[in-house]
């Protein structure tokens, strides 16, 4: 009767273990995909500051596309405000991915422009900031992807479940935004 005792007590030792140790696995995924989020909202602002200044700088020799720079600078003010999920931030940051590249389309007519020092200054700086949001898009989506198979798997689910871990939401481009703006300067 007591190696009974000893060997329930010694299972559910180890099932506690097991419980714990799965838990904090959670709790590491979990954080990682917050920290990753936390990058990726840094590189966001940093695009958000560069925009006015773009803006200003094409403003000076096409003065005549207002409409263009004022979708630039609302698709800007939607995008940074505060307390979007990811899919949200996804959803405007291909709004203003989409209005950068008319503003960009507008630079093309206006050769002038084109070699202006700081447009090209601000040009560079936003495709580096661009490249290291893709960067950090990636990065957060694959914790986002290891964390919500970490807590859809048996049996780290039966944990997941207990203590009440959701999925988080991947950062991801719509399809119109990967496309190339249509101009038209009939």
């Amino acid at each position: 009767m007591e190696i009974l005792i000893i060997a329930i007590l010694a299972l559910l030792i180890i099932v506690a273990l097991w419980a714990v140790t799965q838990y904090n696995a959670l709790i590491r995924l979990r954080n990682l995909v917050q920290e990753a989020w936390r990058q990726i909202d840094v590189e966001l602002q940093r695009r958000y500051d560069l925009i006015p200044n773009l803006v200003e700088t094409v403003k000076a020799y096409a003065k005549h596309e207002k409409e263009t720079f004022e979708a630039v600078t609302k698709a800007r003010s939607t995008a940074a405000a505060p307390g979007s999920s990811p899919g949200e931030q996804a959803a405007q940051e291909n709004i203003l991915t989409q209005a950068l590249g008319r503003l960009f389309a507008v630079a093309e007519a206006y050769p002038q422009l084109k070699a202006d020092a700081n447009f090209q200054q601000l040009q560079a700086e936003l495709t580096n900031t661009e490249d290291r949001i893709a960067a950090g898009r990636r990065f957060y989506n694959a914790n986002v992807r290891t964390f919500n198979t970490k807590i859809e798997v048996f049996p780290t689910n039966i944990i997941a479940g207990i203590f009440s871990f959701t999925q988080a939401e991947y950062f991801e481009t719509d399809e119109a935004a990967r496309t190339a703006p249509t101009v038209d300067f009939s």
